[in-house]
């Protein structure tokens, strides 16, 4: 047997990491050793794994950037860049909608929270947030210091100044081909740094998931089960049937070649919990695995990492019907709506970074009238839920660009049929028997 066919490919160490985190995690969490705690898992584990999503994170800004530049130069026509944006906004709005209102429909059928005792539960430090108007959230995304937004990470300001700055670079024609190629440089550079950064991904998702596990165990679901299992259900039905449904209605793309290819990426953003950190390995693979042109990936991937939160959405239904029924508070067909509404409008240029689900819902639960200390309830578990509800974050936003590229004739379909495509430049591809089972698949004749 060669070299090259027992060598593990990145994915599978991400996912022995994983694993191996996990039970490790578990362990410790049940012995609870002191100075283990302190030292390894909240020292040397949380050092390990904080540079990981730093350096993850340190990349988002400049490949956004970049990538931006490139993808509006390389649309070329300020109409087609117009249709594209508004399809994906669409798009994405539609996506959210399906998923808060899919999740508040199973979560009232369930009725998670019923007969839930709140004695002892610890509201202290539990603070809302005031939920901002309609004008406010738009208003916002035009930068009064396009320096402050970058250095900041404000990502909907980043990516108005970047299209703007790439449409004024397509006005001048001739005069920016050395900017545009100089931008086409700067982001080979980047995917490079990429690489390097990737590298070290088994041991930083290592880290991270004993960490938490260590941290949290597993009796933190305990008393909040039924709130767990609904949220969790909901976020599979959404990622499963709604997105995949969506994708074959709007695309008519193969879901099962589609979960398969981006697959390394819900791993990613799983580990880190953060749809921001995991843009260049989203970037990636619809891009190198599903054959999406780079001027669409390079807009579609960031706007949604930025505006795209069904997962989060999703959390936000479920929780608000959780939390009503603990207090005995009926909302009501309206106050129902309201959330929806508000969910929708809080996910657009909400920063996607670990743990900002749990600002969200304080606006939602504020505007409905829940008492917000009532976070405190779901608080435990809430870290585990958002690794979840990411990987669905990104998966959306993964499908919209693909029903976008297909509609602009913007996907390389021989590529996207390919079991093995981007294997020798990412290293993110499936295990052999996967391969094998996926080339069978693409080899059937299309219904």
């Amino acid at each position: 047997m060669s070299a090259t066919s027992t060598k593990l490919s990145l994915t599978t160490k991400v996912m022995i990491g994983m694993g191996a985190g996990f039970v490790l995690g578990v362990i410790l969490n049940m012995l609870q050793i002191g100075w283990i705690n302190s030292n390894i898992v909240g020292g040397l584990f949380g050092m390990v794994g904080r540079m990981f999503v730093n350096a993850l994170q340190m990349l988002v800004v400049p490949l956004v950037f970049f990538s931006l530049i490139c993808g509006v130069a390389g649309i070329g026509d300020i109409r087609i860049l117009g249709r594209v944006g508004g399809r994906s906004f669409a798009l994405y709005l539609l996506t959210t909608a399906t998923a808060i209102a899919v999740a508040i429909l199973i979560a009232l059928i369930v009725a998670p929270g019923d007969g839930f005792t709140i004695e002892g539960v610890d509201t202290s430090g539990v603070t809302g947030k005031e939920a901002p108007t309609v004008w406010e959230t738009f208003a916002a995304i035009v930068p009064r210091n396009p320096v402050a937004s970058f250095a900041a990470g404000e990502m909907l300001q980043i990516i108005f100044y970047t299209i703007i700055l790439g449409v004024a670079a397509l006005m001048l024609g001739e005069r920016s081909t050395k900017f545009v190629d100089a931008c086409e440089y700067m982001n080979e550079l980047m995917m490079k740094v990429v690489e390097i950064v990737m590298a070290f991904a088994p041991y930083g998702v290592f880290c991270l998931i004993a960490k938490t596990f260590t941290e949290q165990g597993i009796g933190l679901f305990l008393p909040v089960m039924t709130y767990v299992l609904v949220l969790v259900g909901a976020l599979l039905l959404h990622l499963f049937v709604t997105l995949m449904f969506y994708l074959k209605v709007f695309s008519g793309l193969d879901p099962f070649i589609f979960m398969k290819k981006i697959r390394p990426a819900q791993i990613f953003a799983f580990s880190t919990a953060s749809s921001n950190a995991t843009i260049p390995v989203t970037l990636r693979a619809v891009t190198e695995r599903m054959g999406v042109t780079n001027s669409v990936a390079s807009f579609t991937v960031p706007f949604g990492a930025t505006i795209n939160m069904d997962g989060t959405a999703i959390m936000q239904g479920v929780a608000t019907v959780f939390l009503a029924n603990v207090y005995g508070i009926d909302l009501g067909v309206g106050g129902y709506l309201t959330v929806i509404g508000m969910a929708v409008l809080a996910s657009i240029g909400t920063a996607g970074v670990p743990g900002v689900g749990m600002v969200m819902l304080t606006m939602v639960l504020g505007q409905v009238g829940l008492p917000i200390e009532g976070i405190a309830l779901i608080l435990g578990v809430d870290r585990l839920m958002d690794m979840i509800r990411t990987a669905v974050n990104i998966t959306g936003d993964a499908v919209v660009t693909a029903i976008v590229a297909k509609t602009e004739g913007q996907i390389d379909m021989d590529v996207y049929r390919d079991p093995t495509a981007g294997v020798v430049i990412d290293d993110l591809h499936i295990d052999p028997e996967a391969e094998a089972e996926l080339a069978a698949h693409a080899q059937r004749p299309a219904e």
